[in-house]
């Protein structure tokens, strides 16, 4: 069937008029019409209006139970009273003052209590900056210029990070990257130890590993705790840093990340998301020695040069407002282990939806995210016995863009936004009426797949 002859389109084509207009709008502004690359949605995405806890309305009036939960930003949910007022209290005094201020060091206590291997603390305005900086940060401790990464592990768009991700699984550069600086990333598949190990044996110009600990797309291609632990052994042996990028997992997996989860100190964590309360925040924490080629007085007396590290919005007091007030309520509340149940039952409920109307997909995932495995080989699948471990992780991440798209679009039909991947991440107010409207909708939804064939 044409994708724009779909019935679903059809639906939320009549469902979205305001969001149409506003896209053909964006379009004569921005490439695709779009300023992030995720959001990119056939025929179009919806345009929010306002949000609150586990909520969001459209500029037509919709109401949706939200699991793009502000790209994994938003834990505690949408507008947290205790961050809004920390964040307006901030913007009253001030939006940026070019000065240190009283915010970014409560900011870095709070960061520096929970996650175990943050002995010094660098804030940035994104979680690119904090991976490319952590490479520099590496490359220049160790004197070594080559880079480990895991084939389909998101580490932002700097230029080391484009290939291998989505694509060029071979390691040439992306457009735009110069091949000197793909030429300094060796790509290996996830979970493959023996590989990791073969490579640092023989090659003694690599300066750190960097990876997302819980896998893939936060666990869409998961990671096992013995092999971070062989990986943590592996560079210790070797004296390879090993960084873990908790952009996503800081804050969510536990207080401490996936880090204090696993018992597993990296010398270098990203952190992003979650960190800055809502607000674009982001940082480079690890060991003490490793950022001291920062510091001024360090690098003067050890006679080095110091790396130059710039930022207009570096630590901005808004977002240290807002983040530390976040990180403080996480602190001392079980938001991380309520996103984790209620990820967990939700996980349960459409693995029982899609098993009861004979459906070959399957929901899965770990701590406070879930998936859906569209099962594009069309294997033979029970959705109450699935194991994503068993499945090759290209398949995993290889869902059909059309299936996908309208799935989505059904979902939002029917009061639910997911991301695009596809599945969602939980916050902490996500609660039961949430979970039997999203199970009401998942249903809903897959009937409006089947009448378009493409369940079978």
């Amino acid at each position: 069937m044409d994708f724009d002859n779909s019935s679903i389109v059809s639906a939320y084509r009549a469902h979205s008029p305001t969001s149409a207009e506003l896209a053909e709008a964006a379009g004569q502004l921005f490439p695709s019409g779009l300023t992030h690359d995720s959001r990119y949605l056939r025929p179009y995405g919806i345009y929010v209006e306002k949000a609150e806890g586990s909520r969001k309305w459209d500029v037509d009036g919709n109401e949706y139970v939200d699991y793009f939960g502000g790209h994994g930003a938003l834990l505690l949910g949408h507008g947290h009273p205790e961050v809004i007022a920390a964040a307006h209290s901030a913007l009253d005094a001030g939006s940026h003052f070019g000065a240190g201020h009283q915010h970014e060091l409560r900011w870095a206590q709070v960061v520096q209590r929970l996650i175990p291997s943050a002995e010094r603390v660098r804030f940035t305005s994104s979680g690119t900056e904090a991976t490319h900086l952590a490479l520099r940060l590496a490359r220049a401790h160790t004197g070594r210029s080559k880079v480990l990464r895991l084939k389909g592990h998101f580490h932002g768009w700097n230029d080391h990070m484009t290939s291998g991700y989505s694509s060029h699984f071979d390691g040439s550069p992306t457009p735009g990257v110069l091949p000197g600086i793909a030429e300094g990333i060796k790509l290996i598949d996830p979970g493959d130890l023996d590989t990791a190990a073969e490579i640092l044996q023989v090659d003694n110009d690599i300066a750190a590993i960097i990876l997302e600990p819980t896998g893939a797309s936060f666990g869409m291609v998961p990671l096992q705790a013995d092999y971070l632990t062989g990986l943590r052994e592996l560079t210790l042996r070797h004296e390879v840093l090993l960084i873990f990028d908790e952009v996503v997992t800081g804050f969510r997996v536990s207080r401490g990340g996936a880090q204090a989860h696993y018992g597993i100190s990296p010398d270098l964590t990203t952190l992003a998301k979650i960190l800055g309360g809502g607000l674009p925040g982001a940082a480079v924490a690890g060991r003490e020695d490793l950022l001291e080629a920062l510091d001024f007085g360090v690098s003067l007396a050890n006679k080095r040069e110091k790396i130059q590290h710039q930022g207009t919005f570096n630590a901005n007091p808004v977002s240290a407002a807002a983040g530390h007030t976040a990180l403080s309520i996480i602190e001392v509340t079980d938001a991380c282990e309520r996103a984790n149940t209620y990820a967990e039952r939700l996980r349960n409920r459409l693995n029982e939806v899609l098993a009861t109307e004979d459906v070959s997909w399957a929901a899965y995932g770990t701590f406070s995210g879930f998936h859906l495995f569209t099962n594009p080989k069309n294997r033979h699948l029970d959705p109450l016995a699935f194991v994503p471990g068993e499945i090759d992780w290209q398949e995993l991440k290889s869902n059909s863009a059309t299936a996908t798209d309208r799935f989505r679009l059904a979902m939002m039909v029917n009061g639910v936004d997911i991301a695009g991947w596809p599945g969602g991440v939980i916050s902490a107010v996500h609660d039961d009426s949430d979970l039997e409207h999203t199970v009401a909708a998942f249903k809903e939804s897959l009937k409006m797949l089947r009448a378009d064939d493409l369940l079978g």
